[in-house]
């Protein structure tokens, strides 16, 4: 009914098989009590970090070799035949979505008790086989398309891997912020914010673009999950098209509150004439306000 591990999940060799093992070890809702390092708590107990030249080398040090190198074909064979994966450099955003994936529930998390988190969480259901975590550069993010499809959407990958496993454990414990976006979104790194303000993770769209999938100016492409949290009237017109890279709120320079940008797509789905020469007039009054009225991304 009850597993609970002594050594962190930083020191288990291949820990998605060690998972997967606990699930199977356990009854229906048996807890799994374990515990971790994160790698910001690796980063926080190392006095260099906290030296203003040689805190940086080593933070952009540390990025290279513990979270880069494991992922790159060649050096990945160097990085675990060293490590012999017994060092894992794991985010929270990673540990909780490995957890959820592979069935199970968070019950509690206690984020820092003498530089460990600890976390109980049950089993729900058996592991998650057939889906792929995140990992790469770029990924295809499952979105809603036209008339309720599942589309791949491309985009520079912003978040720690495995973090969209977390999206209803968020929402459901932080809800949505003034932006429209999860409150208090652990799964962002500092250095994605950057990308994501002046809209380079969203340049391989023009993939979907290219595949039809989606237009260059139209509503967001959203998760199943935020699609349910949108208000019937305005979730029925959205499923009537594709959506597209530019959002209407950045035509109509509104702001990025979710209030805002579902105004917005009302206002953009209820237009009397819809057509390419629609698109293009809002498209390029959206690329007016981004250049010159410094219209950024949340």
């Amino acid at each position: 009914e009850n597993t609970v591990s002594l050594k962190r999940l930083n020191f288990i060799s291949n820990l998605d098989k060690y998972l997967i093992k606990i699930n199977e070890s356990l009854v229906e809702s048996g807890k799994f009590i374990g515990m971790v390092k994160t790698n910001k708590q690796y980063e926080e107990n190392q006095w260099i970090r906290k030296t203003p030249v040689l805190g940086k080398v080593a933070t952009l040090s540390s990025f290279v070799v513990h979270r880069i190198c494991p992922k790159l074909n060649g050096f990945k064979q160097v990085y675990f035949g060293i490590t012999q994966g017994k060092q894992l450099r794991l985010s929270k955003a990673e540990v909780l979505g490995r957890l959820i994936k592979f069935g199970f529930k968070i019950v509690e998390l206690e984020d820092n008790i003498d530089g460990v988190m600890y976390f109980v969480v049950k089993k729900v259901k058996e592991p998650d086989l057939k889906s792929k975590a995140s990992n790469g550069l770029i990924y295809k993010f499952p979105r809603v398309g036209k008339n309720g499809g599942i589309i791949g959407v491309y985009k520079v990958r912003t978040m720690h891997p495995y973090s969209e496993y977390l999206q209803d454990y968020i929402v459901n414990t932080h809800g949505y912020g003034k932006n429209g976006k999860p409150s208090n979104d652990f799964r962002i790194p500092s250095w994605a914010r950057f990308v994501r303000r002046y809209w380079i993770d969203e340049i391989p769209q023009l993939a979907n673009v290219l595949k039809g999938e989606m237009k260059l100016l139209g509503v967001r492409p959203v998760t199943v999950r935020y699609l349910q949290d949108i208000p019937e009237h305005i979730r029925e017109l959205r499923l009537t098209q594709k959506p597209g890279c530019i959002p209407p709120y950045v035509a109509y320079n509104k702001a990025s509150s979710k209030e805002s940008v579902l105004s917005a797509e009302e206002n953009y789905l209820n237009l009397p004439k819809q057509g390419v020469l629609v698109d293009l007039k809002l498209m390029f009054r959206a690329l007016k306000n981004i250049i010159f009225k410094n219209k950024r991304g949340s």
